[in-house]
């Protein structure tokens, strides 16, 4: 029996989805942003249409008048007239449109593009899917969505005509391009009416989509329980968590070197922090110890924290090579780590009697 998908989606989960391009955004959302920008760029480049297209007739209604029959120069010139409609009154748009769909979306998905969406697979061509989809929550709720937004542009339609139907008929007998401004400026306010609505509904969309995306990619405790036991024999993962171990006992081994009475160093290849409780321990004991780098952050730490620090290069060395961290160090050279400490406590002495003084 399928277990019940209750748990947040983890991190490798999302990252695998966002793999197959499976992300949440909003096609509304580049939708109004596209009418709005689209018919705002309309409004300001609409005399600069009027003359281009204005001009093209006169040169059609020139052509007719002066030619008797057709030939091959008067289609080219025809045809470059028309390539330059075009570029002026058309291609503008074309490239805003697409700039703005791919800017939106892309701010949606953070400009994901997945190789993996684009394969062909047999559950893209499986009718029992397309039904599926058909009858889905989804689809209610797209089917409802559209709905609303044919009614709201009905109703805003028709209040606007109707509040400006006696303007409109005055606009037959004005000149062409101030009745044709007039139009376009009446629309692009009713595309601004509607789209202040559809930012709502566009706003509604994409909680929705975030939603019913959180809804889609959630797992059971099964699948979690899974996809763990898979992370920990995979090498990388097992080399991250390692790597992270290594960092958390090297930061718990910094915050021990205060703590400790001396650091016996090899100038700059090893450093061994000691710290000798005499009531509790038999011998001294190695709270750090560090190679190159780590042995340079350990000496710098007990110098600004007033722990003395003794130069001896093959007694470093051994130790750092023969004891291990929280353990006592080896019999062997407790005789040289008695005078180190008794050198130490001397010093520490003499400091003592220096502040009385």
């Amino acid at each position: 029996m399928s277990q019940s998908k209750t748990e947040k989606a983890t991190p490798k989960k999302r990252k695998d989805e966002r793999k197959k391009g499976n992300v949440p955004q909003s096609k509304d959302v580049t939708s109004v942003i596209s009418l709005l920008v689209i018919f705002s760029v309309m409004k300001l480049i609409f005399p600069y249409i009027y003359g281009a297209t204005k001009r093209f007739i006169a040169f059609i209604m020139g052509e007719m008048a002066t030619i008797d029959h057709y030939s091959e120069g008067i289609v080219t010139d025809v045809t470059g007239e028309v390539v330059k409609l075009l570029v002026v009154a058309i291609v503008p748009l074309l490239l805003i449109s697409a700039s703005i769909a791919i800017i939106s979306t892309g701010a949606q998905t953070r400009f994901l593009f997945s190789s993996e969406a684009l394969k062909p697979t047999l559950n893209k061509f499986n009718p029992l899917n397309g039904i599926k989809k058909m009858f889905s929550i989804r689809s209610s709720v797209e089917l409802i969505k559209n709905l609303i937004k044919i009614t709201i542009i009905l109703v805003i339609l028709y209040k606007f005509i109707y509040a400006r139907i006696a303007e409109m008929a005055k606009m037959l007998f004005v000149d062409p391009l101030q009745s044709s401004i007039y139009l376009l400026d009446a629309v692009v306010k009713m595309v601004y009416m509607v789209s202040i609505i559809f930012i709502f509904v566009a706003g509604l969309d994409y909680l929705y989509q975030r939603w019913e995306y959180e809804r889609k990619i959630r797992m059971s405790k099964q699948e979690i329980k899974e996809e763990f036991k898979q992370m920990e024999g995979d090498p990388q993962i097992k080399g991250k968590i390692k790597q992270k171990q290594r960092e958390m006992a090297a930061s718990r081994m910094m915050q021990a070197v205060p703590t400790a009475d001396v650091v016996i160093r090899n100038p700059t290849h090893f450093a061994v922090a000691l710290k000798y409780d005499m009531e509790n321990d038999r011998a001294p004991v190695v709270v750090a110890k560090g190679q190159d780098e780590l042995a340079l952050r350990i000496v710098a730490i007990a110098e600004r924290s007033g722990v003395y620090v003794i130069e001896d290069k093959p007694l470093a060395r051994a130790i750092y090579a023969t004891a291990e961290i929280k353990m006592e160090i080896p019999y062997a050279y407790y005789t040289a780590i008695a005078e180190i400490f008794a050198l130490v406590y001397s010093i520490r002495n003499n400091d003592k009697n220096k502040k009385r003084n």
